[in-house]
């Protein structure tokens, strides 16, 4: 069941959307939800690796079946938030995608050479910092962010080839 709007005085479902930046309430909730989900499922993950680590050490010990059974409901948690990350992105992605390609060649272009500009955008900013902070020690992780960047301009380029507008 999705996110209900309130109700006008005669009983209406109505948007609240600011003026200044368009934005809807429904835009707000869902843009919260996306974050909520990500933390969760970073935190998950991590909690995961932390009690992985605590087995390998102390997995034969007194403590063992404690951390075990602590571990197994970090398990479970991960799992869920694994579902939801792909529920919610392949919801999300594909209306994008769809949505977009009903605007003919066009309109999906548009949309691949706006994505991949963020995207190229988010990486060189990631790259920068890398490379101010110790280029050498994050060298590897360098590597594969620009060659991903590099194909994300790719795509970028081709979308402009392609009669984006």
């Amino acid at each position: 069941m999705g996110t209900r709007r309130p109700l006008s005085a005669c009983g209406r479902r109505i948007s609240i959307r600011s003026r200044s930046s368009g934005t809807t309430l429904d835009d707000v909730s869902r843009a919260a939800v996306d974050r909520i989900i990500r933390v969760d499922h970073a935190g998950e993950y991590g909690a995961n690796l932390i009690y992985a680590g605590q087995m390998a050490v102390l997995g034969r010990t007194s403590v063992g079946p404690v951390i075990q059974k602590m571990w197994d409901q970090e398990k479970d948690h991960l799992k869920k938030f694994n579902e939801l990350m792909v529920a919610f992105r392949n919801v999300v992605g594909f209306a994008l995608g769809a949505g977009t390609a009903l605007l003919g060649k066009e309109g999906a272009k548009t949309c691949t050479v706006a994505v991949e500009e963020s995207i190229a955008h988010h990486y060189n900013n990631q790259i920068r910092t890398l490379m101010e902070e110790d280029p050498e020690r994050h060298q590897e992780l360098l590597q594969v962010i620009k060659q991903f960047r590099d194909e994300e301009l790719d795509h970028h380029d081709l979308g402009l080839q392609h009669d984006a507008e």
